[in-house]
């Protein structure tokens, strides 16, 4: 999810389509831990290679939100009141919004009167605890829905205390416009400044065969990354490929470590806010996080 400039951008798909899609991302963050020249080359070679989604099999890091409250050895509240993007809710630490239970993580957004805003919900990070690089994470949730509601699973480089937003690029591996809740966009952020934010991507949406939306059931949400490159996937299936070719004439910073992020948003510009229709609380339940390498 980004902070973008105007209210209709051009995605680029990768089969070399135009996409016309309205406002979406997610935010600009605060500055987060420097990352040392030691830590970047211990993992500079270590699956750096990209190869198939199979071939990934080694666990070297995971969430199963199997205990009765977050670990905050792995992750970190968010707490803030006003976000970006014209977004509507305050975040907060509390059970009423963040909550570990039967062995899902539940992100929880619901209207109420809070420091000055009409709805809470949750975020939660990686930033500090955990950086990923080369390999692939697996994200399985079921996700909010409803005008208004905006469920995100994304990354944002590590090294956004040197290098600021958008230059320290950003991963949406989900994104969900909860009116239209069997559509998943992914996207691609990247350029020298907020003056030239360039951003790039896709939907995948769920194939007729599958009843019901992204809501109904739980789905695995899933990058690939290698060294210059970058693939989606949806429960398996591949829809997004992202090189350095589509940065051009931008650097490219993917090849960099990255901090995870998980939040469900309310109004503001990707898909409008709550409107009569919209049903709360809204939860996104996230049964795991997982980050596989194959060596």
């Amino acid at each position: 999810m980004t902070f973008l400039l105007n209210p209709t951008l051009l995605r680029n798909l990768s089969a070399g389509l135009v996409l016309l899609l309205s406002t979406g991302g997610c935010t600009q963050e605060p500055p987060g831990p420097t990352i040392s020249d030691d830590a970047k080359a211990s993992n500079a070679t270590t699956n750096a290679t990209p190869k198939a989604f199979a071939d990934y099999t080694e666990l070297v890091w995971s969430d199963e939100f199997d205990t009765s409250a977050l670990d905050q050895n792995k992750w970190v509240y968010e707490v803030k009141d006003v976000w970006f993007n014209n977004e509507l809710q305050a975040t907060t630490n509390r059970r009423d919004n963040v909550t570990v239970t039967g062995g899902n993580l539940n992100i929880i957004a619901k209207p109420e009167s809070y420091n000055g805003r009409n709805y809470t919900s949750g975020r939660i990070i990686t930033k500090g605890k955990k950086d990923f690089l080369f390999g692939r994470l697996d994200v399985r949730a079921k996700l909010p829905k409803g005008k208004g509601i905006w469920p995100a699973i994304w990354m944002l480089g590590s090294n956004d205390s040197q290098v600021s937003w958008p230059a320290c690029g950003e991963i949406d591996i989900m994104e969900l416009r909860g009116s239209t809740p069997r559509v998943n966009n992914s996207t691609m952020h990247y350029g020298s400044s907020v003056a030239t934010h360039q951003y790039k991507g896709t939907q995948y949406t769920l194939p007729s065969s599958t009843p019901g939306d992204f809501s109904t059931d739980f789905h695995t949400f899933s990058c690939v990354r290698g060294q210059d490159k970058l693939e989606f996937f949806v429960d398996g299936v591949s829809y997004y490929t992202f090189t350095p070719s589509l940065v051009t004439p931008y650097a490219y910073p993917f090849n960099n470590p990255f901090y995870v992020i998980l939040n469900v948003a309310v109004g503001g510009d990707f898909d409008g806010n709550p409107d009569a229709t919209t049903v709360f609380p809204q939860t996104m339940q996230v049964d795991y996080v997982r980050f596989y390498q194959y060596k």
